[in-house]
């Protein structure tokens, strides 16, 4: 079974200044309807990846077949772009009519429009959908990096991270830290990870910590005056593998679409995503060589869910709001689950779906790649957003200028 910890530090309350907004109302659905017709949403989303804007369009056109609101997916290299743009609107006066209407976020980004009262809220438990989330089995749907949502964040998608592996090449892939380090050793040049402070390569210096650190209970927590002596075995153990990274460790691939195009042109042999049905995808789609397989350390990976939140001045609320309940629709969640077209996992519960629904995802066949969800063990919940933002500082002084 997948478990996710909720230690009591997660339930400390969330620190931060909140911009509780007044209209549109949420609980008075029908008036939220009316408002978002003919409006046009435009949502900031990551725009790395055919697939996910392939997506995207396709909700664009459900969102507007049904409720005539239009959708433009501002393409993002990184999120913090959106969150830079509100609030540099917010310092310029501009407390309506934002350019942001809503945001594909969560970790840092999040935490910090949080605490500086940037999120129109709490919205997301008064969509008429919300009551098919799973919260009980998917804990993290309400705690997002340690902090507590509270209806500011929509979740619509879960994710875990997987290894991927080419099982022509690698027949006992290494199910740990410590195996994976003694794997690169004995095979210089296989393995890499994309260059911090991108997100996927930020998530692998995580998930090292979670693994080298005596005490990895001091990652729930805010950084402390004990960081250096924290994160000692970090750089030994980033210090010992580097050399025998790809190229030697003196380059990186940028992001997770150039990592997984190492991994099919066969310049590596294993790779890593947060999505566990990535690889069936791509083998679907003939961009990866059927042998490819995934696995998860033994310990357990990092999970975490992505939420779709709502700047405090954005022009189309209402249609922001419409966007955020039809990704929770089941025939949505079930399209994003197919491996054909996504691969995530879906944030709804089974027990709380009728039998057609159900039925939906009962038909997707996971693809010959994807674990099943008793095979993805222990879903690792994500640090403090602070040990985010300065390991990935401090591995670009170390590592990032070139070797």
């Amino acid at each position: 079974m997948r478990h996710r910890y909720l230690p009591a530090a997660f339930c400390i309350a969330f620190q931060g200044v909140v911009a509780t907004a007044q209209t549109p109302d949420p609980s008075d659905w029908e008036a939220v309807l009316q408002e978002a017709e003919g409006q046009t949403v435009f949502w900031h989303a990551w725009g790395g990846d055919p697939r996910i804007n392939a997506f995207i369009a396709s909700v664009g056109e459900e969102l507007q077949a049904r409720y005539g609101v239009s959708l433009e997916h501002v393409r993002l290299a990184d999120t913090s772009d959106a969150v830079t743009r509100v609030i540099s609107e917010r310092q310029a006066g501009r407390d309506s009519g934002g350019a942001v209407d809503a945001i594909w976020i969560n970790g840092a980004n999040f935490a910090s429009m949080k605490e500086q009262g940037l999120l129109f809220g709490p919205f997301a438990e008064s969509l008429p959908n919300w009551p098919l989330v799973d919260t009980e089995a998917n804990p993290a749907v309400l705690i997002d990096f340690t902090l507590p949502v509270e209806g500011f964040g929509s979740p619509w998608a879960m994710f875990q991270m997987v290894f991927e592996y080419d099982s022509a090449v690698v027949t006992e892939p290494p199910r740990s830290l410590d195996a994976l380090r003694e794997w690169i050793a004995q095979n210089p040049g296989r393995f890499t990870y994309p260059q911090p402070p991108d997100f996927l390569g930020t998530s692998f210096l995580k998930q090292a910590m979670y693994d080298v650190l005596q005490d990895p209970s001091v990652l729930l927590e805010p950084v402390g005056e004990d960081y250096d002596a924290v994160t000692a075995p970090l750089w030994e153990f980033l210090d010992e593998i580097t050399p025998n990274l790809w190229r030697q460790g003196r380059a990186f691939p940028a992001n997770e679409p150039a990592l997984a195009q190492l991994l099919a042109d066969g310049e590596i042999d294993i790779g890593f995503a947060f999505n566990p049905g990535r690889a069936s995808a791509a083998i679907a789609d003939g961009e990866l060589q059927d042998t490819v397989r995934t696995f998860v350390f033994d310990e357990g990976t990092l999970a975490n869910s992505s939420y779709l939140s709502i700047p405090y001045n954005a022009a189309n609320t209402a249609g922001a709001l419409v966007l955020a309940n039809l990704i929770l629709d089941p025939e949505i969640q079930a399209r994003a689950q197919d491996p054909d077209v996504l691969g995530f996992q879906t944030v709804l519960g089974m027990h709380l779906l009728d039998e057609e629904d159900r039925a939906r995802f009962e038909a997707l066949e996971l693809g010959i790649a994807t674990l099943a969800p008793d095979e993805l063990g222990t879903g690792l919940l994500e640090p403090h957003p602070s040990w985010t933002t300065r390991i990935a500082e401090d591995w670009t002084a170390r590592y990032g200028t070139g070797q």
